[in-house]
């Protein structure tokens, strides 16, 4: 019953036009009162908390770098250095858009923001190129998607948060898993785009490629240095954070000149109306994770899935295709701050590394993004490419299918998450991480 109250509630909300944020609060209410223990102050306390926490100082502060790189012309060099290297290739633009959307997510870690970012310099490109433009679309959304699985990503910060796991694992697990993302998609183009009759660029000489690189080398030595910061001690994930949006900041005000100081005023805002909303989104879901405890729900969930506790790989895959349901129809925070108090209870009593199944949790939470009917990342190219949504659904399905048959292979392959974070922080020889990784 209690179960079926947390839901109706929450979804009955949401139905009728309520913010998701309000809708927790709902819902919550509306637990609180069926287990008799409503207290106003609990509300005002729990949401005091739920923003009330260091590792978060980290959202507001790779959100600003994200909106920094982008206005001040990081964004811009990293596409001109991709096109510089693979323009000239058959369907090279699109391997432009996955080489640029890696680079972009170990910089900004917002799905929306570094879709927004490359669908608007590339679509007009692939558009005078004759590419299909629904597909490009499509493709530039997928590639977006990896911003929340490659460090530094928003997602692992509220999901380590809400879980109590460790942030810098995190990071260092989602690395390879991301890479693995990007490859599937370079795989799907080179399949669903070859007999496309598109116009390439002219071959670079490597020259151009040098000035390409020089050009855009403080935007790719951003990424290196958060990494390398956090990899080796020298900063825990918010103070890297911090000192992104500092980079970002003096690169984009003194070195490329193209952030002007009458713009940081609507850069600021811009970032600071996205961190209120998700961190009151964060504050809200903490009350709702309070109470799942309090009323014992992911006990009556155990109780559900007690047959498959002895089969950790079993439980896995039934987790990730309740994650995918849920993904269409909630946003990416929404759903990993309601069920993350539900699940991670099972998957400790399972056994499995918490790591491993953030790193899996977040992938997913990901991909939810672009499956219809509410994902937003979609929504942002269908705007910028200015295509019909049905046809970037389309567009965007081969890569759909790609990046969940990765995610997939990594349920039944554990040991290619578990594998590199052990090589990255520990920093095992490649010849372990190999046999670790294709030890059956």
């Amino acid at each position: 019953m209690t179960v079926a109250i947390f839901l109706f509630s929450l979804i009955g909300a949401m139905a009728i036009g309520m913010p998701v944020a309000f809708a927790l609060i709902v819902c919550s209410l509306a637990l609180m009162l069926y287990m008799g223990i409503f207290d106003s102050q609990i509300v005002a306390l729990k949401l005091i908390e739920g923003a009330d926490n260091f590792q978060l100082l980290a959202l507001p502060f790779f959100l600003l770098a994200g909106e920094l790189m982008n206005a001040g012309g990081l964004s811009k060099r990293i596409v001109n250095f991709a096109v510089s290297l693979v323009g000239h290739v058959h369907g090279g633009l699109g391997y432009v858009a996955i080489f640029a959307s890696v680079i972009m997510a170990a910089l900004s870690g917002s799905a929306a923001a570094d879709t927004a970012a490359i669908a608007g310099i590339l679509i007009p490109m692939m558009r005078a190129a004759q590419y299909n433009v629904p597909r490009s679309a499509g493709l530039i959304a997928s590639g977006g998607i990896i911003a929340p699985v490659i460090p530094p990503s928003g997602g692992f910060i509220v999901f380590g948060v809400a879980a109590n796991v460790s942030i810098t694992q995190l990071f260092l697990a989602g690395i390879f898993p991301g890479l693995l993302m990007a490859l599937s998609l370079v795989l799907a183009w080179a399949l669903v785009a070859r007999r496309d009759n598109v116009k390439t660029f002219t071959r670079q000489p490597w020259s151009a490629r040098l000035r390409a690189f020089l050009d855009g080398f403080f935007a790719l030595l951003m990424p290196v240095i958060i990494l390398g910061c956090i990899k080796f001690g020298w900063a825990t994930p918010t103070e890297a954070a911090v000192f992104a949006a500092v980079y970002a900041l003096f690169v984009g005000l003194f070195i490329y000149r193209e952030l002007e100081f009458s713009k940081l005023y609507e850069v600021f805002l811009i970032s600071a109306k996205t961190t209120a909303a998700v961190m009151f989104l964060v504050a809200a879901a903490l009350i709702s994770a309070w109470l799942i405890t309090q009323a014992n729900i992911p006990a009556e969930m155990g109780v559900l899935l007690e047959g498959l506790r002895d089969n950790p790989t079993i439980l896995l895959l039934v987790m990730m295709f309740l994650v995918i349901l849920v993904g269409t129809a909630l946003d990416f925070t929404p759903t990993v701050l309601i069920l993350t108090p539900i699940l991670m209870p099972l998957v400790k009593q399972a056994g499995i590394n918490e790591v491993y199944f953030g790193v899996l949790f977040i992938m997913n939470n990901a991909i939810g993004l672009i499956t219809p009917p509410v994902g937003i990342v979609l929504n942002v190219v269908s705007g910028v490419a200015r295509v019909p949504m049905n046809a970037v659904i389309k567009g965007v399905t081969p890569f759909f299918i790609a990046q969940t048959i990765v995610l997939f292979v990594l349920v039944l392959l554990p040991q290619w998450v578990i594998a590199p974070l052990n090589w990255l922080r520990d920093r095992i020889s490649f010849v372990e991480m190999l046999q670790a990784m294709f030890w059956f």
